[in-house]
């Protein structure tokens, strides 16, 4: 039987668990770490022809029990149906992984709306979405365990402000949330993957591994195993006591280097370090100790 590199045998045993985006990259890391762990796990978006290998794979590889249901959390009717289906098929939610999410690489001056919408739309109001419609539905009755997959926006996020500004959303309203629904015992956090090696990558021009791992200090690109270990830490007992937080998984990207050339001017910058105020009037200069005079 298969088991998890980090967490014990049936640490998640009996947990019913959804994870949007579910079947791909760190959403399908996601997945199988819980499943090892012993959940049963919903996984959820707009694409079956997705969803249905990795629930079956899983499933047959694991021995366990990965259910797709199809749902776009844009749309709250939507969101709503997925919710019910899976209380009526398990009774209740346990874990709710928001990790489904989308946007595309461009200058801010060429978004159109249509773009800027679907990328809010996904990224902020779709976790929105999920995050009421289970609390309503079932957690802020019985308490429940919320861990939303954002982005390395520390320092804003040129190329994809769209997503950068809809994350730090997530982000704020993950800590608001903390607070208002900890009277109901829900745990609410989020997971920032830095540059992660994943079928993600096939959606971004070429060369963007090799541009990127330089300016990370560990020098290399995170695994999406690493983010699933972060994300199961927080819904296992290590994370009892942690809520309205968000963990980094960056290799300390956020904390170095650069990721948006900007092309030097023609005319070098003025360098010219300002003079002193004694240097700039000399006509009012007075000897250093006149300070030691007047103490």
């Amino acid at each position: 039987m298969p088991e998890s590199k980090i967490f014990r045998p049936g640490i998640f045993k009996d947990k019913i668990a959804v994870v949007t985006g579910g079947a791909t990259g760190i959403g399908e890391a996601i997945t199988r770490e819980l499943a090892l762990g012993g959940a049963k796990v919903v996984i959820a978006s707009r694409k079956m022809h997705r969803l249905i290998p990795t629930a079956k794979g899983l499933s047959r590889d694991l021995s366990a029990e990965v259910v797709p249901m199809k749902c776009n959390i844009r749309e709250r009717a939507e969101v709503e149906v997925l919710v019910d289906e899976v209380l009526k098929r398990y009774g209740r939610i346990d874990f709710l992984v928001n990790n489904g999410g989308g946007q595309f690489p461009s200058m801010a001056e060429s978004y159109n709306e249509r773009g800027w919408k679907a990328v809010i739309d996904t990224n902020l109001t779709g976790t929105w979405n999920m995050c009421q419609a289970v609390a309503v539905k079932h957690m802020l009755k019985h308490g429940g365990r919320i861990v939303t997959i954002v982005a390395d926006m520390w320092r804003g996020f040129p190329g994809l402000m769209h997503t950068g500004a809809a994350r730090a959303a997530v982000v704020n309203m993950t800590m608001s949330l903390a607070v208002e629904w900890a009277r109901a015992k829900i745990l609410i956090n989020c997971v920032a993957p830095g540059t992660i090696l994943s079928t993600g990558m096939k959606n971004y021009p070429p060369g963007l591994v090799d541009s990127a791992w330089p300016r990370i200090p560990l020098k290399r690109l995170g695994r999406t195993e690493e983010v699933a270990w972060a994300v199961a830490y927080l819904l296992s007992p290590a994370g009892d006591f942690i809520t309205g937080e968000t963990i980094k998984v960056d290799g300390g990207g956020s904390l170095w280097g650069d990721r948006w050339p900007i092309p030097d001017p023609a005319q070098k910058p003025d360098t010219k370090i300002p003079l002193w105020p004694e240097e700039q009037w000399p006509e009012f200069a007075v000897p250093p100790e006149e300070d030691e005079k007047k103490k």
